[in-house]
């Protein structure tokens, strides 16, 4: 197997339950080098998403759930969890990175994880529904392969706070794969959604947040920046039809 499928697959295998060949003589490393790919296989999860919530349609909130539990499913909820832990962390850190690395080795979740991903779901299953009713569908499937290259680009743009597999994928990202992701999918969002372009800015607002916030970024942090990252990109493609 090729290097590069060898990486694709594998990048299949940790973002989502899609099934894959099974990959032989596996190594640690491995996983570092299969993060190129995560814009990939965030297209792959829009366009999972996009196909109920086009069969559905004429019923948008009908289609915004069917989206949505496609959503969690694909995923894992992988991210979710990881927005979970990142939301008890802050709340319990009070700015200080070493509390915040002890809080999420918590493996129980408390009150601020629960509330925000309840208002998360809540948050994409209205989004979603706005979506159908105003036949975005297909621009859908640039929403989650944007917010990957985001949790790409934030390794490049931030420091990671420990060892683990956010500093293990952030060894192996490179400006040149940042800048290639970028630039194939502004050419996507300017034939579909140029106001999709606004991934862009947002990875370095995000970046300059965990900066200021806790002085680098997390492997749960690059997680929860990918769900808020997918719900904020979802408004600004709902937004200029809101007016």
């Amino acid at each position: 197997m090729t290097r590069p499928l060898r990486g694709l697959i594998l990048a299949v295998q940790f973002l989502t339950r899609i099934p894959t060949p099974q990959i032989r003589d596996f190594h640690e490393d491995d996983i570092g080098r299969s993060a190129p790919w995560f814009p990939a296989v965030g297209l792959l999860v829009g366009a999972a998403v996009a196909v109920p919530v086009e069969l559905l349609s004429d019923r948008p909130q009908l289609a915004a759930l069917a989206g949505l539990v496609v959503w969690v499913w694909i995923t894992g909820a992988l991210h979710i969890d990881g927005l979970g832990d990142v939301a008890d962390a802050l709340g319990a850190s009070h700015r200080d990175p070493a509390r915040y690395a002890a809080a999420l080795k918590d493996p129980h979740m408390g009150a601020f994880g629960v509330v925000t991903v309840v208002l998360q779901l809540i948050a994409k299953f209205v989004l979603l529904s706005e979506a159908a009713h105003q036949d975005l569908t297909w621009v859908l499937v640039l929403v989650p392969a944007w917010a990957r290259w985001i949790s790409l680009a934030l390794p490049r743009l931030t420091t990671s706070l420990q060892a683990g597999l956010g500093e293990r994928f952030g060894g192996q990202i490179t400006w040149p794969t940042v800048a290639v992701w970028a630039v194939a999918l502004s050419v996507a969002s300017v034939l579909t959604s140029p106001v999709l372009l606004v991934a862009i800015p947002l990875a370095g607002a995000v970046a300059l947040y965990w900066h200021r916030r806790l002085g680098g970024v997390s492997g749960d942090g690059l997680g929860a920046s990918t769900e808020i990252a997918e719900s904020l990109l979802l408004i600004a493609l709902i937004a200029p039809t809101l007016s």
